[in-house]
């Protein structure tokens, strides 16, 4: 094993819990999760929206959540072109916020400049 492999491994990193009120129902919101976003994703993200980082927009938001959304069990929750279709939608304010929650862990274009 990768000395890189060994040292990801031995964190502990927790699921980050995303709530989407919009989308709950009577017995309240509801909740999915994410697991912190990886240069990997960045990569996938920035290869489709090359402006990912900078200009971010609602297309590139509604793929981030594809790609990280998961259930308490870790499945993924959205899958495919209907998903995608079916989110693209959705009110750009929940889709925003939904982005917001998972993004706040990640630094900004500029910040990432500074170091």
């Amino acid at each position: 094993m990768g000395l890189a492999k060994e040292l990801r491994q031995r964190r502990n990193i927790k699921a980050k819990e995303v709530i989407v009120p919009e989308w709950g129902d009577e017995s309240g919101a509801f909740k999915l999760y994410c697991n912190p976003i990886t240069c990997k994703d960045l990569a996938v993200l920035q290869k489709k929206h090359p402006d990912f980082l900078s200009n971010t927009s609602i297309t590139a938001m509604v793929d981030l959540i594809i790609i990280k959304a998961v259930d308490a069990d870790g499945k993924r929750l959205f899958s495919g072109m209907e998903d995608r279709d079916e989110l693209m939608q959705e009110d750009t304010t929940v889709i925003s916020e939904i982005a917001t929650q998972m993004f706040t862990d990640i630094e900004s274009q500029e910040d990432v400049e500074k170091n």
